[in-house]
């Protein structure tokens, strides 16, 4: 039955792709290439003039013509007698006309076509020459932050890039066709040499059945390969500290916990990075067998000062990629990448000699740690043509990343005992036998974190008539390795703190203003190896009806298949539907007015980050003491008497798979709907403007409460049924019925009972994105070219996503968002990547033979705000089930709601978004670059200017108003004198020299 399910659903792909669904789309990391010519059935020639492989196919009866799945680079198209030169870009049709042989539509020089008529998607390609002519940094990131409508998200996150109002931890990255993104958190992918890329593809939207997996954009890279001409170069990129500008400082508010001090203290902080590079690549057999290499060698280091320490770091690790190519002929190509990203670092920490505070040199004996990671990825794929109209690809690879084990100082060991840590109350203060480093409890038993991808998948294309077919598949399997912490009676922490108002714990007058209390927490998790697979199937068509116009309709069937440390899904849905409709016309039929539209859905994974949260054990519990004194020796306090209730998080039972998920789960998925137009303003200028909505249909989060759930079993006659068999929290579609399995009548045997969703007080889960894009583009033609974009967007919602940006929490899919009702309580609003408009500009153009001139800029407006911070003790699920904090909202010491204190210590509901905008931020970088020859060989100098006018602008600021939770218990509470002090700015402006030698 599931054989004939399959039969069914490709056979119905394929009758709705042919009815519904132009020129060959380009696949992933190659292009493709049309046409037509002036006489039917002739002889159509396409040969690489980098490595001499050609290929030859007949036109169709009225000349038109298409070649699918071509690498990028350099080729000669030609047939009757005419030809021409054109340069393919990865994921672009390239549009190639042979009727008069006195026109020519595409330049040498030109990388791209202005207007791609043969695609519906939102795509743009930058060259390695393009990239290295602009003053941006070193980084694939930095190249998709051109891209029309991205925006970059918070520092604390690690600065990645939003597309259409996604959060920036739901893209894809690809790197020569294979998906690289670490599906973990989704916050990080493996790189590659900066200079070994050839291509980046930023595709912002409205990409086909190929892809999924991302509700954002997808990155694609391709990497440089040897030629039948053996070429090499070095080069060095230096950006010193000395030519770089300060950083700020930042007054700390808080005057009782830290008088004199600072929020922020970097004005003596200094980094220093240098990267020297070799690359060489040629023909090992002429015309058949081609190598291309490069090896870096980079090397930085930092230094920072604090209240009371001071630190340091150096990292640097030779890393390399080598690329093999295999072209027996024409039909067949092989190609093998290998990837190392191995980096080894070193840290230093000194602690300040007593009463020495925000002191900017290091002082002492420092405390030295090391790490060393491994990561590495090997991407093996073979293309072959096996007739003019059918063509495969079979790509098979994997990445590796192993983060090493912390030795030295930091070095991981069992908690000792006789010393357990103390601080407070002054900030960073360590009391005691207590001294850095901080002795972990990480799980002796467990190796290193790891995470592995194994990637296999098959792309078929077959053309027929009018029709260019593509089915394929693509199966994932993802491990993760997470070790956890011992439980120890030596794993108490304590930490001292002062009482402004006497009050503690929301305990009114315990003790006296301005005295000490203390706390006290312990917590343990289990470790374990997590395994996701994700297997997807897919099936388009690119359907020419008439002659100007190119149709495409895909379908694509998503599976998610989410483990614990036993094997065991708790996650597991098949084959979630995912159509998507296009169609391009080319009005005047001469690629100079393009009007396009498309509509799909896409679907996200579930991360390996919620396997390793939501199936282990993670227990935490945080008490407040008076004391009466302190030990001699480890500070340890004594004649402790316990102040309110105890902040319980989490469960310190194993959680049954089948308890941790509703079975009737709805991964989250989203609808995109984009309109548009491109229009040539001359043979290279074009210029658009396109409509962008984006729609989240269904939500993914986790649950924890457990009062709810609780009162409905009471409700429902289950006397017998204990709360504690519940699982810490559960995955579900906020805003909608909750379906658990639980142990309802206490006789351990699981049956599955459905909480309304009024039960739980969840709003929606909803995210709302619209956009309007202006564009010019212009590639670069060898004088001049570049882009600028105007985005009006506006981002709203209930979630950011996988992600919460306000708090810089990156667990995927399991924010505190919804942990309960009471944190959904004013929710819908406007989200952290709204930025309501968006200007950029750059380009580079050469002077003459020598000089050339590169500037990146960007005006944007502010980022929306929000008042966070702790749910007040009326709010419904303040107490779980156990009529105690534990289960219950009241438990999270961290500020996770919209109910925050105003000046006068009061809770109030302020919605999100609906806080003061940070101001709009404005760059500008620029760079020169002198080309000269030495030794008949080429020599580029160039300096890059980055932050030209050292603009300070602050881009996220303290969006806490509440300074704690034990002070916000009984009103008036304690506000915080920080809230809005600005957390991050812009970089100050630094300088990068590099000299690039190619021979």
């Amino acid at each position: 039955m599931r054989h004939q399910n399959v039969v069914r659903k490709t056979m119905m792909a394929l009758a709705i792709s042919v009815c519904f669904a132009g020129a060959a789309m380009a696949q992933s990391s190659d292009g493709s290439v049309f046409g037509r010519t002036t006489t039917a059935k002739s002889k159509v020639t396409l040969q690489s003039l980098e490595n001499g492989s050609s290929r030859q196919i007949e036109a169709n009866a009225d000349g038109s013509f298409t070649f699918s799945k071509v690498a990028p680079g350099k080729y000669r198209i030609s047939a009757n007698g005419m030809s021409r030169e054109i340069e393919v870009a990865m994921g672009t049709g390239s549009e190639v006309r042979l009727e008069d042989a006195s026109t020519v539509v595409i330049k040498a020089s030109r990388t791209r076509s202005a207007i791609d008529v043969s695609s519906t998607e939102s795509n743009t390609v930058f060259t390695q020459a393009e990239i290295q002519s602009m003053p941006i940094a070193r980084s694939a990131t930095a190249v998709a932050m051109l891209a029309p409508g991205t925006v970059q998200g918070d520092a604390g996150l690690a600065n990645l890039p939003s597309f259409g109002g996604a959060s920036i931890a739901e893209n894809g990255y690809y790197i020569n066709g294979m998906d690289v993104t670490n599906i973990r958190n989704f916050l990080s992918f493996a790189s590659l040499p900066f200079d070994a890329i050839e291509q980046q593809q930023v595709k912002t939207g409205g990409y086909g059945a190929e892809y999924g997996r991302s509700l954002g954009g997808v990155v694609g890279l391709t990497t440089k390969r040897g030629t039948n001409t053996w070429k090499g170069g070095a080069a060095v990129i230096w950006s010193p500290q000395g030519l770089n500008a300060k950083g700020l400082n930042t007054p700390d508010y808080e005057v009782l916990d830290n008088p004199n001090g600072y929020y922020l203290f970097g004005r003596a902080s200094t980094s220093n990075s240098t990267e020297v590079n070799f690359n060489l690549g040629g023909p090992l057999i002429q015309d058949k067998l081609f190598i291309w290499g490069m090896v870096t060698q980079s090397r930085a280091n930092s230094d920072a000062y604090g209240k009371t320490s001071s630190s340091a770091s150096e990292s640097g690790t030779p890393t390399g990629m080598v690329k093999l190519d295999f072209v027996p002929n024409g039909d067949h190509r092989f190609e093998l990448t290998g990837i190392s990203n191995s980096a080894k670092s070193t840290s230093y920490t000194w602690l300040n000699p007593t009463g020495q505070n925000y002191v900017t040199q290091h002082l002492g004996d420092p405390r030295i740690s090391t790490n060393k990671s491994i990561s590495n990825v090997i991407i093996g794929k073979y293309t072959g043509y096996i007739t003019d109209d059918l063509s495969v690809s079979l790509l098979h690879g994997g990445t590796n990343a192993y983060y090493g084990l912390t030795k030295g100082a930091g070095a991981s060991r069992p908690y000792d005992p006789s010393c357990p840590a103390v601080t407070g109350p002054a900030s960073g203060q360590r009391q005691g036998c207590y001294a850095w480093p901080a002795v972990s409890t990480r799980d002796p038993k467990a190796g290193e974190n790891f995470d592995k991808r194994r990637n296999t998948r098959l792309d078929l294309e077959y053309i027929w008539g009018q029709h260019t077919i593509r089915a394929g598949i693509d199966n994932q399997v993802f491990d993760s390795a997470q070790a956890g912490s011992v439980n120890s009676s030596g794993g108490k922490t304590y930490a001292y703190a002062f009482s402004k108002d006497g009050a503690v714990n929301g305990v009114p007058n315990v003790v006296a203003k301005g005295a000490e209390y203390v706390t006290v927490s312990d917590g343990y998790q289990t470790s374990g190896i997590y395994r996701v697979i994700n297997d997807a199937t897919y099936l388009e068509d690119n359907w020419r009806p008439v002659k100007n116009l190119v149709t495409y309709g895909g379908l694509r069937w998503e599976s998610f298949d989410n483990r614990n440390s036993d094997g065991v899904s708790f996650v597991k849905k098949k084959n979630l539907f995912s159509p998507r409709f296009g169609a391009s016309w080319d009005v005047n039929g001469d690629s100079t007015l393009k009007i396009y539209g498309n509509a799909g859905r896409y679907y996200i994974p579930v991360a390996s980050n919620t396997n390793i949260r939501g199936t282990r054990i993670e227990y935490s519990e945080t008490r407040y003491y008076t004391f009466t004194g302190k030990d001699g020796q480890t500070a340890v306090p004594t004649g402790l008497k316990e102040i309110g209730q105890a902040i319980i998080n989490g469960s310190d039972r194993l959680p049954n798979p089948a308890t941790v998920a509703d079975p009737n789960l709805k991964p989250m998925n989203q609808d995109e709907f984009i309109l548009g137009f491109q229009k040539a303003w001359d043979k290279s200028l074009s210029y658009g403007v396109k409509y962008t909505k984006r729609k989240v249909n269904a939500g993914m989060d986790d649950y924890c409460g457990t009062a709810p759930i609780a009162k409905w079993a009471k409700e429902q006659g289950y006397a017998k049924f204990d709360w504690h068999s519940l699982a810490g929290c559960v995955l579900m579609n906020p805003g909608e019925d909750l379906t658990l399995a639980m142990d309802l009548n206490g006789d351990g045997k699981l049956v599955y009972g459905t909480i309304p969703k009024k039960y739980l007080g969840l709003a929606r889960y909803e995210r709302l994105y619209d956009a309007l894009e202006f564009s010019l583009d212009r590639p670069f033609d060898g004088v001049w070219g570049g882009g600028a974009s105007y985005v009006w967007s506006k981002s709203r919602g209930t979630a950011e996503g996988y992600v919460q940006s306000n708090l810089n929490q990156g667990d995927a899919g399991i924010t505190q968002d919804f942990d309960f009702g009471s944190f959904t309580d004013g929710a819908f609003g406007y989200l952290p990547n709204d930025r309501r408009h968006q200007f950029k500009f750059y380009g580079s153009y050469k002077v003459n033979d020598n000089w050339t001139l590169g500037f990146n800029s960007r005006v944007v407006s502010g980022r929306a705000t929000s008042c966070l911070g702790f749910v007040p003790t009326t709010v419904p699920d303040y107490l779980g089930a156990s009529g105690t904090t534990s289960g219950g909202s009241g438990a999270y010491g961290s500020a996770s709601s919209y109910y925050c204190l105003n000046a006068s210590g009061i809770s109030e509901l302020h919605p999100r978004g609906s806080g003061e905008r940070t101001p709009w931020t404005k760059q500008l970088d620029l760079s020169v670059n002198y080309d000269t020859k030495i030794a008949g060989n080429n020599l580029t100098i160039q300096f890059s200017l980055v932050n030209l006018f050292d603009s300070r602008t602050v881009q996220e600021w303290q969006e806490r108003s509440d300074y704690s939770r034990s002070t916000s218990k009984a009103p008036p509470g304690r506000f915080s004198m920080n809230y809005k002090n600005g957390t991050v700015y812009q970089s100050p402006r630094y300088l990068r020299l590099s000299a690039r030698y190619n021979f």
